[in-house]
């Protein structure tokens, strides 16, 4: 029987694409599948993206596997940081004064560097190899990586069609200005920066059960499914942390984390709910206002869920999918709840004539109730919850139910309890909650920067569940139906 292994170990993201529906085995951190080495028992190996190189996740057992199938010609596949381990160096020092080197598996002859996008995007193919043959049309799929500029002197196999680079749009519009895909001398071992590639692309996905002269597919399907069901049965990776099968909601019920401003903690709290959700059962869903959808990432971690088509909700030019198809998609779906992620400010964008631009227009579009959040850590809690009380009035002018305000990184808690009065009493909200402040020293829990998957969502989700009533937040969310996006005349109006 034709086996094609799924590498699952910490810091990987595997639920989050299909990968053709073609993974029958797992392989985990000791290389081993089924008690057996993952070279003897294996036709193909793929490895997910994630956080595979920050973690360092991958330990000798695994890496002398992969290093095994590749010398014995066995195509291996890696997407994103899959195909940064199969690299010769990374470098994610983003934001450093000089380069933090890791060291890749050195089966392709290329270096990563700093480069941000995370767009859909269209291919094109510019050599030949078993994965392209016959492949005359661009692939699609789309690109979310925060180390995603390649150099070197392997064989180049795609380059990539993207709008916006490191937050700014490309000037270059018909060209392919990414490279984006590369395999070593040998041909066996791909790498590509492109997820969804099985997905999305029958020939790709013919041509590795080609390679391979897979002929039990239905067998394959079948273990897949299997595959599937190991995947999306714990929280996280190696947690020990089974979900219970529930009965969920007839409809997905919905809520926004929206807040006063960029590093108030949104994806920190956003994941922590996915994950305290997702151990009750609930099949949750992770939506993110604007283009940026690396934030949903750590909750698709804990949740193990899939990154949607619709995932990132269009504002303006930027975006992969409009807020009404989005809303018709959800709630013919099976999620249970869908948390969105806003971007910025709940306001930011509010008085670009291009509508909608900001996560509170997103939000009234929809009636969308939302939990506003505010980090103390800048201007301290008294502050933030003047601040907060501001936002929240505002935002009752667009009808948007604001269910709860929190205050995340709280360093006294007397001081917090002194500004609960003031905030019912200048709100209608009734919820006022906080999140402590977390000591960290250790790299990894920057989202913009540097990020762990396995100690972030780790310590969200122990934090999230320590401060709030999770049943709390459950009775915040509601069933919603698109209504209609207000026009740039209405959104004046309110504001002035």
């Amino acid at each position: 029987m034709t086996k094609i292994g799924l590498a699952y170990v910490k810091g990987s993201v595997p639920g989050f694409e299909h990968f053709g529906n073609l993974p029958t085995d797992i392989v985990k951190e000791n290389g081993l599948v089924n008690g057996n080495k993952a070279s003897e028992e294996l036709d193909a190996l793929i490895i997910p993206g994630g956080t595979l190189i920050e973690s360092n996740d991958i330990n000798m057992g695994l890496n002398t596997e992969i290093k095994k199938m590749a010398k014995d010609n066995k195509p291996i596949i890696g997407i994103c940081a899959g195909f940064q381990l199969l690299s010769n160096q990374i470098d994610i020092g983003r934001k450093s004064e000089v380069p933090i080197i890791k060291k890749g598996l050195e089966l392709i002859d290329v270096e990563f560097s700093p480069l941000i996008t995370s767009d859909k995007v269209k291919a094109k193919v510019i050599d030949n190899s078993f994965i392209t043959k016959n492949q005359n049309e661009d692939i699609t799929g789309f690109h979310t990586h925060t180390y995603g500029k390649v150099t070197g002197d392997a064989k180049k196999l795609f380059y990539s069609k993207v709008q916006r680079m490191n937050y700014k749009n490309t000037n270059e519009e018909n060209e392919y200005n990414i490279l984006s895909g590369a395999c070593n001398d040998d041909g066996n071992v791909i790498g590509t920066m492109i997820h969804n590639i099985l997905d999305e692309n029958p020939v790709i996905k013919q041509n590795l059960i080609d390679r391979i002269d897979a002929k039990d597919i239905d067998e394959i399907y079948n273990r897949n499914r299997e595959v599937k069901k190991y995947i999306r049965s714990e929280v996280g990776i190696n947690t020990n942390m089974k979900i219970p099968q529930i009965k969920g909601n007839d409809k997905p019920k919905f809520l926004m984390i929206g807040s006063n401003g960029s590093d108030s903690g949104k994806t920190f709290i956003l994941t922590g709910l996915a994950g305290a959700l997702t151990k009750r059962g609930y099949k949750v869903g992770l939506l993110k206002v604007g283009p940026d959808v690396r934030d949903i990432i750590p909750g698709l971690y804990l949740t193990k869920g899939l990154m949607e088509e619709y995932a990132s909700v269009k504002i303006g030019h930027l975006g992969w999918n409009d807020i009404e198809s989005t809303i018709d998609k959800l709630n013919a779906s099976d999620y249970d709840i869908v948390l969105i992620e806003g971007v910025m400010s709940v306001f930011t964008g509010l008085l670009n004539e291009k509508v909608p631009f900001s996560a509170a227009e997103i939000a009234a579009s929809s009636n969308i109730p939302m939990l506003l959040l505010s980090g103390v850590n800048k201007g301290g809690i008294e502050s933030a919850a003047i601040d907060l009380v501001a936002h929240a009035n505002m935002l009752e002018k667009f009808n948007i139910d604001v269910k709860g305000i929190l205050l995340n990184k709280v360093y006294n808690k007397n001081i917090f309890d002194n500004i609960i009065p003031y905030v019912k009493n200048n709100t209608n909200v009734e919820k006022v909650l906080k999140v402590e402040k977390l000591n960290l020293k250790k790299r990894g829990f920057t989202p913009e920067i540097e990020i762990r998957y396995d100690l972030f969502t780790k310590e969200a989700l122990n934090l999230v569940e320590k401060s709030l009533n999770i049943d709390d937040i459950i009775d915040m969310t509601e069933e919603v139906k698109f209504n209609r996006m207000l026009n740039f005349d209405e959104i004046k109006e309110k504001v002035i």
